[in-house]
């Protein structure tokens, strides 16, 4: 979905596919027919965004083979649909039933993890629309943090900095610029917007800068207009941002509350907690962590690592931080210059929601797709931006 901003510019809305787990590009394919056409055809729309991921195996395939990655594009065009960014965070597996500390894996210090962005860059340019000249592509935020950092974070930085290069000689190349936005998640080398800025300023790269997920931020407490302006003030380049909604406990020592957080305490993902205490931000890896004994305080309230549908926040009393993702957006958008023209819906947890929120069949999927869909496009024209056809 596209916007015309005030300024005259486009700002793009797209949904992420890793919500329909894929790993082979007949997998993606059969996404594309299966799941995203209809959730366009169910916003009335000629045209969707779709902010793609592509694990390991489709990448090679696509990366391998030239009529295969036409045919990619031809599919797209087929059924309406575009793709000007793509999430390149989860490598492989992300739909397996334990993928928890996984999806870190390989790391910024892993030379895989090059090989395998310049490699999604490379299709990028080739699925870019005729009419669009920039991609961006979301990735981890260096690494999970291990006993290790320091040596393991200076590889990632060198492994960066040659990205940047190869960025530089793809655009010279293709006369397309792509740009990758390493994207903060509590527990990583990089959890806040503020642990990003010393690693990319020392990057010092206008092709490699942050990726804000609205989860993550709200998950670590951050109040966006802070964090964006900091951001905006130490130069660091805003490639785009995941518009998601964490779970959030006012009441966490009640015993009703924590009933009902523990009915989102489920074994496929990780879902980090956080809250604030006197001396600072406290945490654990899982909310099942959080849950037993007294891993976490709960004299306040928490927040949880856990991508709820933008459109349906839980039941009492329990919510989500979409006022935080709300606030964010205003600050991207609403000002008299976008800070990012790439906006991805980024809500992939719909199999793990309690059993009675997950949507039973195809169909019901992608209703709540389109409704999430809805909501942020209402938000858009609600800041001023235009809907394009």
């Amino acid at each position: 979905m596209r916007f015309r901003h005030p300024d005259g510019t486009t700002v793009h809305l797209a949904y992420c596919t890793n919500v329909h787990p894929a790993e082979t590009l007949d997998g993606v394919l059969t996404q594309l027919r299966d799941h995203c056409e209809p959730v366009r055809r169910r916003l009335g729309r000629d045209r969707l965004g779709i902010g793609l991921w592509l694990a390991r195996d489709a990448a090679r395939a696509l990366s391998t083979d030239p009529s295969a990655l036409r045919g990619l594009r031809t599919e797209l065009d087929h059924r309406g649909l575009e793709v000007v960014t793509l999430n390149g965070f989860p490598y492989e597996g992300f739909g397996t039933e334990q993928v928890k500390y996984r999806v870190y894996q390989p790391d910024w210090a892993d030379p895989e993890r090059l090989r395998h962005t310049i490699a999604l860059a490379r299709i990028l340019t080739s699925l870019l629309p005729d009419d669009v000249t920039e991609g961006t592509i979301s990735t981890l935020p260096l690494a999970w943090r291990t006993p290790e950092d320091e040596r393991r974070a200076t590889t990632a930085r060198t492994a960066l900095r040659t990205l940047g290069r190869r960025l530089d000689a793809l655009a010279e190349l293709t006369g397309r610029s792509v740009r990758v936005g390493l994207e903060p998640e509590p527990g990583c080398l990089i959890e806040t917007t503020g642990d990003a800025i010393a690693p990319l300023t020392s990057i010092a790269h206008d092709r490699i800068g942050i990726c804000v997920d609205t989860c993550h931020l709200a998950t670590s407490f951050e109040d966006p207009h802070t964090a964006l302006d900091t951001l905006a003030r130490a130069r660091v380049p805003l490639v785009k941002t995941q518009l998601s909604a964490a779970l959030h406990a006012e009441h966490p020592r009640l015993p009703e509350t924590r009933e009902a957080l523990a009915a989102f305490d489920e074994p496929r993902f990780l879902h980090q907690t956080r809250t604030v205490t006197p001396t600072g931000l406290r945490g654990t890896d899982d909310l099942g962590e959080a849950l037993r004994g007294d891993a976490l305080p709960d004299g306040s309230a928490w927040r949880a690592h856990f991508h709820v549908p933008l459109h349906a926040a839980p039941a009492a009393p329990l919510t989500s931080t979409l006022p935080v993702l709300k606030a964010a957006l205003t600050r991207l958008v609403g000002g008299p210059h976008p800070l990012t023209h790439h906006l991805e819906v980024e809500t992939y947890t719909w199999q793990s929601l309690p059993p009675e929120l997950r949507p039973r069949a195809r169909g019901r999927l992608a209703d709540g797709i389109a409704a999430e869909l809805t909501l942020a496009r209402d938000l858009l024209t609600d800041l001023g931006l235009k809907e394009l056809p």
